[in-house]
């Protein structure tokens, strides 16, 4: 089994092709939206649930047969066809500088994209290495349940919070207690219940050098 190097990559106006248009495409078009990657889709149809993409222009839709100048500009491709040919062709027109994921065959991929739990800026991910893909889908529901939307607004609370103590204070004891105390559970349970004015208060007292 393939030891993967678990990574989470800067794609923004990077390009990703996306050879296939049908189920699998729109999965892996679903976890590539919340970044600014340019996603080329090639196939020659379109799933219904993409196609309201294209015409938006959040994707690109190139309506024709794989080529293997359709690789020329991307960073990461996705071999996503039920036709094994078609997969293999796209893995052998690929250069060696460029990742290629087969959905067909994760042994003979350069990277494989892991279950994901998505809350903002707070990213999960589940992997098993292909060993058990639906281990990692349990994973990743129990995971989606404990970590429930509230820490989309949660982390980004605390990403302010960090930048605002990071700017009053130099580094060192005083700094390192002030962040520390920015992980009170409290302040996860306002967040919850929409009490914003407590854990901005409790961030003042922060910045104040009044930790509780």
């Amino acid at each position: 089994m393939t030891n993967y190097f678990p990574i989470h990559i800067n794609l923004d106006y990077k390009t990703v092709v996306i050879v296939g248009g049908g189920h699998v495409a729109t999965q892996k078009v679903a976890s590539l939206l919340p970044t600014k990657a340019h996603i080329v889709i090639v196939s020659p149809t379109l799933h219904d649930t993409l196609q309201p993409l294209a015409d938006s222009g959040q994707i690109t839709w190139q309506q024709k047969e794989f080529e293997a100048s359709d690789l020329d500009d991307a960073i990461l491709i996705i071999a996503a066809t039920n036709v094994t040919a078609v997969n293999e062709a796209v893995q052998e027109a690929a250069q060696h500088w460029q990742l290629v994921n087969r959905t067909d065959a994760q042994s003979e991929s350069d990277f494989i994209t892991p279950a994901t739990v998505r809350r903002g800026p707070f990213v999960l991910t589940v992997s098993t290495s292909g060993a058990s893909p639906g281990l990692a889908r349990k994973v990743k529901a129990e995971l989606a349940e404990q970590f429930d939307e509230a820490y989309d607004d949660y982390v980004c609370f605390l990403q302010q919070a960090r930048l605002m103590i990071a700017a009053k204070y130099d580094k060192g004891p005083q700094r390192r207690a002030a962040l520390q105390a920015l992980l009170e559970p409290s302040i996860l349970e306002w967040t919850r219940n929409g009490e914003t004015q407590k854990r901005e208060a409790y961030l003042q007292q922060l910045l104040i050098g009044e930790q509780q």
